[in-house]
């Protein structure tokens, strides 16, 4: 079947895109997720007719975006991808953890057909809210004949799940896919492709995730100038079972935290260097570096090491 064709599930979880505020100028002092799902859909008349269904999992600021909340929505969206009268997926989402999301779903989510999250950086109050454009985008990807896999879309630009990184507080156009660029734009209701739909083999870890609360605890530290041995300490201390470091340039790191961090290995508790530059990640290393996450974000990292421990658990 065709993802032109079928039922487009809408799975709202709160975020700016379903806030609300006391003035139409007020971009900033709202309420996020005062929405449902069925509300978002109804702010878009484009919408109105087509084959949808909307369903309200939770009403989170992501901000707050939990383990849980996570594998709620993994869940549920699988559930709606093997349904034959379904043709894809749109989640609603928050954008302080957009890219968490979407990574965290394209390593452990198999998506056939397209799983495709939006957002907004404008409450749904706002004289010019960017929500139902976006909202409305998405949905003409998620039915684009042939989209698969975890997809973003947002000012008109289609993301890879894998590649989507927050680059602004505050302004419309506030995600890029790093150095790789866009996957499409939307043009007019159009979509223009200039990549391939992504494709990559599941992490070893979506087969046995389990409960959430038993999920590996994973924090990152930030290395900076005056950084401090103790503070990846007190993490090991309070029972992390990794630590990402956001190194400076190309993921080097305060010699008082590569101390720690050494220790931390010794004591059976993996480290990872990333960098704490949006675009280049860390390439290449001298062969007594710190472990490298390559390419990947800290946040995208935390998530990798989070898997890969679950899956060591699991083997």
């Amino acid at each position: 079947m065709q993802n032109n064709a079928g039922v487009v599930v809408i799975l709202g979880t709160g975020g700016t895109i379903a806030g609300t505020a006391a003035r139409a100028d007020d971009l900033v002092g709202y309420t996020s997720a005062a929405l449902g799902a069925d509300d978002l859909v109804a702010a878009v008349p484009a919408l109105a007719g087509q084959a949808i269904e909307a369903e309200t999992l939770a009403r989170l600021d992501s901000s707050d975006m939990d383990h849980a909340t996570w594998a709620t929505l993994r869940a549920r969206a699988a559930f709606h991808l093997t349904r034959d009268e379904v043709a894809a997926v749109v989640v609603t989402h928050g954008t302080d953890t957009l890219e968490e999301t979407a990574y965290f779903l394209h390593r452990t989510l198999t998506a056939p057909k397209a799983l495709v999250l939006t957002a907004a950086m404008r409450p749904a109050t706002a004289l010019s809210a960017d929500g139902p454009q976006n909202l409305l985008d998405a949905v003409t990807v998620a039915r684009e004949p042939g989209s698969r896999g975890v997809l973003v879309v947002l000012a008109g630009r289609v993301h890879s799940g894998a590649e989507l990184r927050k680059l602004h507080g505050w302004r419309i156009d506030a995600f890029g896919s790093g150095d790789a660029g866009p996957l499409a734009v939307v043009e007019d209701g159009r979509l223009r492709r200039f990549r391939d739909w992504p494709e990559a083999p599941l992490h070893a870890a979506a087969a046995s995730l389990g409960d959430a609360a038993g999920w590996p605890v994973v924090d990152i530290v930030t290395s900076h100038a005056g950084a401090r041995a103790r503070s990846l300490d007190a993490l090991v201390a309070a029972g992390a079972q990794g630590i990402v470091i956001a190194g400076t340039g190309n993921g080097s790191v305060h010699q008082e935290l590569e101390q720690a961090a050494r220790g931390a290995i010794a004591a059976g508790v993996p480290v990872r260097r990333a960098s704490r530059c949006l675009l280049g990640g860390v390439v290449g290393a001298p062969a007594d570096a710190l472990p490298s996450a390559g390419t990947l974000t800290p946040v995208q990292a935390r998530i990798e090491m989070m898997l890969d421990l679950l899956a060591a658990t699991a083997a």
